[in-house]
């Protein structure tokens, strides 16, 4: 490959370190050359890394034409733009060359030029129309990426890569009592050192991290505080030192042209940020085995799963930092722990090396892209953007199969809320309900997917139903091969609707694939008879668990002790519920009482179950936790997985326990619940009416005290051999 990076050259900090360290490697297997339009410490920096180095110097026309000329001479693969000066140039030169333009965003543009009015209306402008004309673009983080998704960018336009850290550390170093010479400080040698690299300036908030440091030095007499940068708020922050009587403790260390000196003195990193995309400062103190304490700003949660790797804290809190510094200022062994495990997944996930594969892979990608004479278009239809997590872990599903089949696709999604399902799941979307909006979206898709749950249905509404059908026919009538995928079908109770629908599937739907044998007799009944039907299971089956880490970290935040031992309970809002509140608190506390596990209450639709499960939690006498922040499915899974038995209504909350192979009890206010429990072999299920506390605490009991390990992970491994039957079926229908 042929790579042309355009860059004004006068950056510094992390984005200068990413892109030089960056360019370096990539320069060892591909052409990289560096074209920079300012002479100075980036560029002899670059020129002693072997990096090939041009430098432009002029007006805009006299710096175009020479680009041009570049262009004309020299072949080139990709443009790759860092900056504002680099986008600008990158977004003219498209208007006469065709190669590819990326772009790496490496801050909140919009923040870009924080206290320069004047610069933030003219270059902060000419940046806003360059990002809009690159052709993809690049998030140093996640949350990066996740921030242009929000302010309108295409999602496939989009790449993450994470800025990488060399993990080796210097031959020699200075001890602290030489750096305390040579910079002046009469700290004690035995102190707990607190620190943090950062330009002085609003963005940092520095003024957060004395506070709380303040605050933690009233009960741990032995904290230091090391501040290294300069800026314009150095002398108000002298100033809040001296006013919190803390003066003494703290030393502002100016400019340090050698990091590696400073971190090597420090026992806590720290990072008070209100803004970030994903800090070098933290994997550098990583790479020296530090314990860190950061706000919970742009990618750091990415990096820092909190209370296992590290400690974060809501941006502002002092109060919260400082409780943060004094647990690790007189806890040696924890500081110790937590800064093992963060060194060990910077190395493992945030390397220099891991980077450069990730830089290498977008490169490889774009190309391919580009090279590609058509690019499959996939439809997906479902039940999302309400906030279910149930509904949003089959959307998440369907698109990692569509990508496993064709990692080229372009993916829309039919949503409640497109805004956030572009921003959760990284697909076009449009809203769902708009016959026009999904007529635009199908028209030239090479699939439509009818995708998960129980989208045939008239029990919630009769005009959801109507209208997924007319999708059916829409696109059908539009020449799109049409699947039902890994779905549910029913209950549809009323006669019009029954003949309507098995009317249109009949004569719409190429290929139906369900998730449950109930879902058979019911095409049958409605006689369908058509389309190729292919009995699979719900393509949520193949979600994995979050990491264990993210995990433990989840549970901590929720004051979840990651060893305890617990029962979940996944109610539903539904008609007959507030009838059995008392029967279900009585089986909750029977868990309690009866085997010492703590009930946990988890909303997989918070938005409409929360308030179900602290009913049911008010009338109980036991301890017990209600989980109130709503989770992805990943965080979902992994906690079920954690779980000695899952008492569900919602059918996700069994699928999720059912692939870890944990003992479930269905309570059942549909017959897909009773449906796939059948369908699993599992026997421990009741009718909603039904559902009295002694029935309860009899199939806890029987679920608890028989379960069969063995059983249910071949009960789970056979579920998941029949969900690759809908991966199986997407790729033919797909031509590959």
């Amino acid at each position: 490959m042929n790579i042309l990076t355009l860059i004004s050259g006068g950056d510094i900090g992390g984005a200068k370190t990413h892109v030089l360290t960056l360019l370096r490697e990539i320069s060892r297997t591909e052409r990289v050359c560096l074209v920079c339009f300012t002479e100075g410490e980036f560029t002899e920096d670059a020129r002693a890394m072997g990096i090939d180095t041009r430098v432009i110097i002029g007006s805009v026309p006299a710096a175009l034409k020479e680009l041009e000329t570049l262009l004309d001479t020299e072949r080139f693969d990709i443009i790759h733009c860092h900056g504002s000066r680099g986008n600008f140039m990158g977004a003219l030169l498209k208007r006469k060359h065709r190669l590819p333009t990326l772009t790496t965003v490496h801050s909140d543009p919009k923040l870009d030029y924080m206290g320069r009015p004047l610069a933030r209306v003219t270059y902060g402008t000419l940046n806003a129309l360059s990002l809009r004309r690159m052709d993809y673009l690049t998030g140093v983080s996640a949350s990066m990426t996740e921030l242009l998704i929000s302010r309108g960018f295409q999602p496939d336009r989009l790449f993450t890569i994470y800025n990488g850290v060399e993990m080796t550390l210097p031959e020699s170093l200075p001890g602290r009592a030489e750096f305390y010479a040579r910079h002046g400080i009469s700290f004690p040698t035995d102190s707990v050192n607190v620190g943090i690299a950062a330009r002085l300036n609003p963005v940092k908030d520095i003024a957060t991290l004395i506070r709380g440091f303040a605050a933690a030095a009233k009960t741990s007499p032995r904290l230091r505080l090391l501040i290294a940068g300069e800026g314009p708020e150095e002398e108000p922050l002298r100033a809040l030192a001296a006013e919190l009587g803390v003066a003494d403790r703290v030393a502002f260390l100016g400019w340090i042209t050698d990091t590696d000196d400073f971190y090597s003195i420090l026992d806590v990193n720290t990072l008070t940020s209100l803004s970030e995309t994903f800090p070098y400062a933290l994997t550098e103190g990583a790479r020296f085995g530090l314990a860190t304490v950061s706000s919970r700003v742009g990618g750091v949660p990415t990096l820092i799963d909190s209370g296992v790797n590290g400690l974060l804290f809501e941006p502002g809190n002092w109060e919260e930092l400082g409780r943060c510094l004094a647990l690790l200022a007189e806890r040696e062994s924890l500081r110790r722990a937590m800064a093992e495990k963060l060194r060990d997944k910077v190395a493992r996930e945030f390397s220099l090396e891991a980077t450069c594969r990730t830089q290498r892979e977008i490169y490889t990608e774009i190309l391919r892209r580009e090279k590609a004479s058509v690019r499959r278009r996939v439809l997906i239809c479902g039940a999302y953007g309400r906030g279910n997590s149930g509904d949003e872990a089959i959307l998440d599903a369907i698109i990692g199969e569509v990508r496993r089949a064709d990692p080229d696709a372009v993916i829309t999604a039919m949503s409640i809320n497109p805004r956030e399902t572009r921003y959760f799941h990284r697909v076009r979307a449009v809203y769902t309900f708009n016959p026009v909006s999904f007529w635009r979206a199908c028209r030239g898709a090479t699939l439509y997917i009818n995708g998960g749950g129980s989208l045939i249905q008239d029990v919630t509404s009769r005009r959801s139903l109507w209208f997924y059908l007319y999708t059916l026919w829409q696109a059908k009538k539009l020449g799109v091969p049409v699947i039902m995928y890994g779905c549910g079908i029913g209950p549809v109770k009323r006669d019009y609707n029954r003949r309507l629908s098995g009317r249109i599937i009949d004569r719409c739907v190429d290929v139906i694939t369900l998730r449950e044998d109930g879902s058979l007799e019911e095409l049958k009944n409605m006689g369908v008879t058509k389309p190729e039907v292919l009995l699979a299971a719900d393509p949520a089956l193949t979600l994995p668990a979050a990491p264990e880490a993210a995990v433990t970290s989840a549970m901590l935040t929720e004051g979840l002790d990651p060893e305890g031992k617990y029962v979940c309970f996944a109610l539903r809002a539904w008609p007959g519920v507030a009838e059995r509140r008392a029967d279900l608190a009585a089986a909750a506390d029977f868990v309690y009482e009866r085997y010492g596990f703590t009930p946990v209450f988890l909303s997989i639709n918070a938005a409409k179950d929360q308030a179900e499960s602290e009913e049911v939690a008010a009338l109980m006498r036991s301890p017990h936790v209600i989980l109130h922040r709503p989770l992805d499915a990943g965080l979902m899974i992994g906690l079920m997985a954690r779980m000695r038995a899952v008492v569900s209504m919602r059918l996700h909350g069994l699928i999720f326990a059912a692939g870890h192979g944990v003992p479930l009890v269905g309570i059942v206010y549909d017959p897909k619940v009773s449906a796939f429990l059948r369908y699993l072999g599992q026997e421990h299920a009741v009718e909603l009416k039904d559902a009295d506390g002694k029935s309860l605490a009899r199939l806890i009991a029987a679920a608890i005290d028989g379960a069969r390990p063995e059983e249910q992970e071949k009960a789970a491994a056979r579920l998941r051999e029949l969900e690759r039957i809908n991966s199986r079926t997407l790729a033919r229908l797909l031509g590959l």
